[in-house]
């Protein structure tokens, strides 16, 4: 092995190698090892920020993001103030990526970036808005929130006079296109038709793994949401922590916990739950990570590209839990009864607006109503789903009172 190689396994031992916990510097093999692949469009570098930086403050400056305050993530805003949305959502997988960056020694500015922008595709209403509008666009090309993250950074956001998009690094791009794993097949058609439109400036090289800092952003994402969605469910009463007590990994914590006993101690015992959930989680990343770093010795961002499997990940036992975990909660919480009805309820707003939409195209804004004009039914069909997919949950509802004349009870 060589001495670059030597230092570089070396640095992945221990919890803090030679460095305190909030001092570890980024590694040769994170992103920011080598100089960026640059942007779409040239710009002259800023001399205040460096180029992840700069795309984390473009990100959290897009009109996209400030739309998130008012996405459902699980529950309709009006439900309640303290559920959790798309845009409190984004920020907590914001501080779990740098969180598993600074121990993994990876670069913080790029991870955030990526957490911060991972959902900005998602239309209103959480998935049931994305099943509603992938059912709509099935004879136009689909719908994927995924892609549709895509479409907002490099053409949707409008903002600057040189260019659409918001013109980010190739290495951001890269890991929104793929922070959940190469994409292959015909499941991913959906990016891979965004990325084949950026192949004229560079490939986002599609068939490998993205850098460990997107690696780490999408299970930030994983750790987010499973934590606060048990939360959200024992907040809005669809879980007990008499529930929880069989539950793969929550039933661990639960069991660690003291009677509640003294008044008002319950909330305090929710939070508590949450916590030690992320911390349990966060600790198997690092130290899986870790291993997987040790074994690989990567030197460059790139080795972590041509590593062949995740570096970033959960240990092989913490996987199979939280995947029989996610299956609890959508039993108990996302397929409940509670939530279905007003799902469906959402889907169906989805459905009438675009519906109304393509067939009568004086019902949209003018700026949208330019935007389609003299397209194909196909083209057409793709500017209403960008419209339909930016709105957030209540200006649907309102432009769905306007047209229709009833405001939808999603209660």
């Amino acid at each position: 092995m060589s001495k670059a190689k030597k230092e570089a396994a070396a640095s992945t031992s221990g919890y803090g190698a030679d460095l305190a916990p909030g001092a570890r510097s980024p590694a040769s093999y994170a992103a920011n090892g080598v100089p960026s692949r640059g942007r779409r469009f040239a710009e002259p570098d800023c001399p205040t920020r460096s180029p992840f930086q700069r795309d984390r403050d473009r990100v959290l400056h897009s009109t996209a993001f400030r739309r998130l305050i008012h996405k459902t993530q699980v529950f309709v805003y009006h439900e309640g103030d303290h559920f959790r949305t798309r845009l409190t959502h984004s920020l907590e997988v914001a501080q779990i990526a740098r969180t598993l960056s600074r121990q993994l020694r990876l670069d913080e500015d790029l991870a955030e970036a990526l957490a911060l922008a991972h959902d900005l595709g998602h239309p209103p209403f959480g998935h049931a808005g994305e099943r509603a509008l992938d059912r709509l666009m099935s004879g136009f090309g689909g719908f994927d929130h995924n892609a549709q993250s895509l479409r907002v950074v490099t053409a949707l956001e409008r903002k600057y006079l040189a260019f659409d998009g918001l013109n980010l690094t190739w290495e951001t791009l890269e890991g929104l296109a793929k922070h959940n794993g190469p994409v292959v097949g015909v499941e991913h058609e959906p990016v891979r038709k965004v990325i084949r439109s950026l192949e004229a400036w560079q490939s986002l090289e599609p068939e490998r793994w993205a850098s460990g800092e997107a690696q780490a952003a999408a299970l930030a994402d994983d750790i987010a949401y499973v934590s606060h969605d048990i939360d959200d469910g024992l907040r809005a009463g669809l879980l007990t922590l008499d529930d929880l007590r069989s539950a793969p990994l929550a039933g661990g914590v639960i069991a660690a916990l003291p009677a509640a006993e003294a008044p008002g101690i319950r909330s305090r015992l929710t939070y508590e739950v949450t916590r030690r959930m992320i911390t349990l989680l966060i600790e198997d990343v690092v130290q899986e990570s870790r291993a997987r770093l040790a074994a690989l010795a990567p030197v460059t961002p790139d080795d972590m590209r041509a590593a062949g499997d995740a570096v970033v990940a959960f240990s092989a036992a913490t996987a199979v839990d939280l995947k029989a975990l996610k299956a609890f909660l959508m039993q108990r919480v996302y397929r409940s009864r509670r939530v279905m009805d007003v799902m469906e309820e959402a889907e169906a707003v989805i459905a009438r607006l675009f519906a109304r939409f393509l067939t009568d195209p004086d019902a949209l804004p003018e700026t949208w109503r330019a935007a389609q004009q003299g397209l194909s039914e196909r083209a057409r069909a793709r500017v209403i789903a960008d419209f339909v997919a930016g709105m957030t949950d209540r200006y649907a509802i309102d432009q769905h009172r306007r047209l229709f004349d009833a405001k939808p009870e999603l209660r």
